[in-house]
């Protein structure tokens, strides 16, 4: 499974892209058991933010969903802050 995040907004505007393949990953099924809840609880369009917030574009093997600071889930922040720190 490519799990992809994209990171747009804040303060400086400076966008940011990581990437995670579990498919060699001791902890694959963590990780895809996670990325199964956020696409159950994105939306399908870019919802409104709050001036300087990030906004998030979360691609899961091509099915995109997109979440913005401050109403990120639980889910949502836990598979962002994985992605963005873990992936290349």
């Amino acid at each position: 499974m490519r799990i992809q995040v994209t990171r747009t907004g804040g303060f400086a505007g400076i966008e940011r892209r990581a990437e995670v393949d579990t498919s060699t990953r001791p902890d694959a099924e963590e990780w895809e058991a996670l990325a199964g809840r956020v696409l159950a609880s994105g939306e399908a369009t870019p919802p409104a933010g709050v001036p300087d917030g990030f906004g998030y574009e979360i691609t899961v093997d091509g099915r995109t969903v997109y979440a913005a600071d401050p109403r990120l889930t639980e889910e949502q922040r836990e598979l962002v802050s994985r992605v963005l720190k873990e992936g290349a």
